[in-house]
């Protein structure tokens, strides 16, 4: 039996980013879980200049290399979870960037978002859920805030209360739902 899979997604490049210990911990979490299979993705990997193609990206037609393999590691994913600083009130450029640079691989998978700042990153996940409507990406109720003030120890350190593994769990279940649900619009 074929797991579903979930792809959670590093969404900042910054030298001393948080996004990377955030992710490595949600990470921590589901692979505890049985009921799916989870990679971490981290976009610094891929190298994506600023969009660069000729053609939208509706199209499937890439004509760089670095896009067809960022293609191909997003399309092997059933649903993802995306891990995002908030800059500004809003999410990374660097994420909404390797976002734009795809379409149908988003399109009829779950997304769930976890989410870091001095206000919990929420504004940054409210601009996430308005690409996501637009990528056909289903974006699932619940999410995870984490507050520089009440997470992270001298606003470095990530020390999440216990009851946020509850939330990344409870938002894992949503996201594994969700997945499982859409599946047969994606084949």
């Amino acid at each position: 039996m074929n797991l579903t899979r979930i792809g959670i997604i590093i969404g900042s490049t910054r030298p001393g980013r948080k996004a990377e210990d955030v992710a490595r911990w949600v990470y921590e979490i589901a692979s505890a879980r049985s009921d799916a299979e989870f990679e971490l993705v981290d976009i610094a990997d891929y190298r994506l200049p600023l969009y660069d193609e000729p053609i939208p990206p509706i199209m499937g037609n890439y004509k760089h290399e670095h896009t067809r393999i960022w293609s191909e590691k997003i399309k092997s994913f059933d649903g993802f979870v995306f891990v995002t600083p908030e800059y500004n009130h809003s999410t990374s450029g660097v994420l909404k960037n390797a976002i734009d640079y795809l379409y149908q691989e988003w399109n009829d998978k779950a997304a769930g978002f976890v989410s870091y700042g001095s206000a919990g990153g929420t504004r940054a996940v409210e601009h996430l859920r308005q690409i996501a409507g637009e990528l056909r990406l289903a974006d699932v109720q619940a999410q995870v805030s984490l507050s520089l003030f009440h997470d992270f120890e001298n606003f470095s350190v990530l020390k999440p209360g216990p009851k946020q593994d509850v939330s990344v769990n409870n938002m894992l279940s949503q996201v594994i739902a969700w997945s499982g649900a859409l599946k047969s619009l994606r084949s």
